[in-house]
């Protein structure tokens, strides 16, 4: 006689309290760096699943800001990040892997001007104490989501910091 079972496994679901997403591309020659506010995000992540975990991330792209007015209201314009017709930067979890004990690459489609990508995320999970941070960097073309156009002044190429701080749900 065979006997089906379902196993039934609850991946720790994780609530953000604070979070910083900052870029920097350079510029003319100059570091420009900026940050997008307000990271609303669906975690679950248990780092003794290997199956299970998610992200799915969200940010206002109107939330755009380099401490510079004139640049900030241009970056909100169509040629940039047009917030007005695409008002939300998306980043969902396809896959992750454990590199080593804290060290992981998550699998990503980021969505932006309604273009999507495959990034792939090296990011450290540190949890203690019912709190977990998330911290990640990756590069990314410009371009291939239509922000901006090419020049010789403005880098083709941002760096995107991720640091997310989380407690438990």
């Amino acid at each position: 006689m065979a006997v089906s079972q379902t196993v039934v496994t609850h991946n720790k679901e994780w609530q953000v309290s604070s979070s910083a997403v900052k870029f920097k591309i350079k510029n003319a020659g100059f570091n420009v760096s900026g940050i997008f506010t307000g990271l609303n995000a669906k975690i679950i992540f248990d780092v003794s699943k290997s199956y299970g975990n998610s992200i799915e991330a969200t940010i206002e792209s109107k939330s755009v800001s380099t401490g510079n007015n004139t640049r900030d209201n241009h970056l909100k314009k169509t040629d940039y990040f047009d917030v007005e017709k695409f008002p939300v930067i998306t980043m969902k979890a396809t896959l992750f892997s454990k590199e080593t004990n804290e060290n992981f690459k998550g699998y990503f489609k980021l969505t932006i001007k309604n273009k999507t990508k495959d990034v792939v995320v090296p990011f450290t999970f540190t949890e203690k104490d019912g709190k977990a941070t998330f911290k990640g960097i990756f590069t990314i073309n410009r371009l291939d989501f239509g922000v901006g156009e090419s020049s010789v002044i403005l880098s083709d190429n941002a760096t995107i910091t991720i640091e997310v701080n989380t407690t438990k749900k």
